[in-house]
């Protein structure tokens, strides 16, 4: 039997090796044909901002970080191979919050990828995971809290499953509530260039930003808000936004979203509107990858008119990067000098960086002069307090030099 550590080892290069060669087959220079100065393809210098990163512990391949509302002193850390782990007053309890890794499909860019506590936590004791079941699907499930430090693993519910049998890659990834309704993204359904066009599909959940109620209603595992955008319309009720490739992390700040969007072959991208705004919003794959239109030989839809364009991509030509792992809006009070900046990394490059967003293109992209190796993800907690994973296991806090 592998020991732990070469399984966290062999696990993290297995995710890098199916990123570069299934979901971004053919990295090289690329150029943004459109001339809008909010793509970058070059290097800049580090803005030296006074933070420095903290490690708070080493976990086996995580990949998500997060805090529950009314439980301040708790933080919550997924590991891919299914359990998440609890740290209570910065200390790593000796046992997890849950373990569901005997239903869990493990390796590559599958796993258990994210955690999610609806704002009523404290009352209600729901929480939501996101998983690739034994099959490859997509599966949320709810359980309950047994204590403030452990979930009842016998309270799971099935709330969803998404079907992605085909390919191991592109299973999005990200739980978040905003207000009482939970939003996911899933991925296109894997291999390169979308060929079955999921992503333009409105008859399929894949390549969509979800929205639904996960609470149990009518006889039914969730239900669907009334004011969703096709409700009543061509297209399966539970979808929020289409056109994504693999929104693998995004988040909400206040009334807007980010999402950051793994390209294919040549850029980047980060979308960021308003929530409202992205109510039907179309964003462009597989007919754009960033601000270019996207053809290959096997696949590509012709531009379909209306979609929105994101306010940053950058090419693959710079610094080695392959995959956009979105990240927050800076919110902590105590980091002054990034407050209300967006900070984002990339799977290769490992440079954290931080840019302006703003509604129609973003500004002063930059490097914070922080380097982690293969970042997961980012997370907040309750505070607004800001972590980044790495797949080789550390997990930092971003903190004031």
């Amino acid at each position: 039997m592998k020991s732990r550590k070469a399984s966290r080892a062999s696990t993290a290069a297995a995710l890098l090796a199916l990123l570069i060669t299934l979901a971004l087959p053919a990295c090289g220079s690329a150029s943004d044909t459109t001339g809008r100065s909010s793509t970058s393809t070059g290097e800049s210098r580090p803005h030296r901002t006074g933070v420095a990163l903290k490690k708070i512990g080493s976990f086996d391949a995580p990949v998500y970080v997060a805090g529950a509302p009314a439980f301040p002193k708790l933080l919550f850390v997924v590991e891919q191979p299914g359990k998440i782990a609890v740290l209570k007053g910065g200390h790593r309890l000796r046992k997890p919050f849950l373990d569901i890794r005997g239903d869990v499909s493990d390796g590559g860019e599958r796993g258990l990828l994210s955690v999610a506590f609806p704002p009523d936590y404290a009352r209600s004791g729901r929480l939501y995971v996101y998983y690739t079941d034994s099959d490859g699907n997509i599966r949320i499930d709810e359980f309950k809290r047994a204590s403030a430090t452990r979930a009842e693993p016998s309270s799971r519910r099935k709330v969803i499953v998404i079907p992605h049998p085909v390919n191991s890659n592109h299973n999005g990834g990200q739980l978040q509530f905003h207000g009482d309704l939970l939003y996911f993204g899933t991925g296109d359904g894997g291999s390169g260039g979308d060929p079955p066009n999921n992503a333009q599909n409105k008859d399929v959940l894949l390549g969509k930003l979800l929205r639904i109620d996960p609470r149990p209603s009518g006889g039914k595992p969730y239900s669907v808000p009334t004011d969703n955008p096709f409700v009543g319309k061509p297209g399966r009720d539970e979808i929020y936004s289409y056109g994504l490739r693999n929104p693998f992390r995004f988040s909400f700040d206040g009334s807007r979203i980010a999402i950051g969007d793994v390209g294919q072959n040549e850029f980047e991208e980060l979308n960021y509107t308003t929530v409202a705004a992205a109510s039907g919003a179309n964003f462009g794959w597989d007919a754009f990858e960033g601000f270019s239109k996207y053809t290959d030989e096997n696949s590509g839809t012709p531009d379909p008119g209306g979609t929105v364009k994101p306010i940053f991509a950058y090419s693959h030509s710079r610094g080695g990067s392959c995959s956009i792992i979105g990240g927050y809006v800076v919110r902590d009070p105590r980091l002054r000098a990034l407050r209300g900046r967006y900070l984002y990394a990339d799977l290769c490059e490992g440079q954290l960086r931080t840019l302006v967003p703003h509604l129609k293109r973003a500004s002063g992209d930059r490097k914070l002069g922080l380097h982690v190796a293969s970042p997961t993800s980012f997370g907040e907690d309750d505070q607004h307090h800001l972590y980044v994973a790495s797949l080789e296991g550390p997990v930092y806090r971003l903190v004031p030099r």
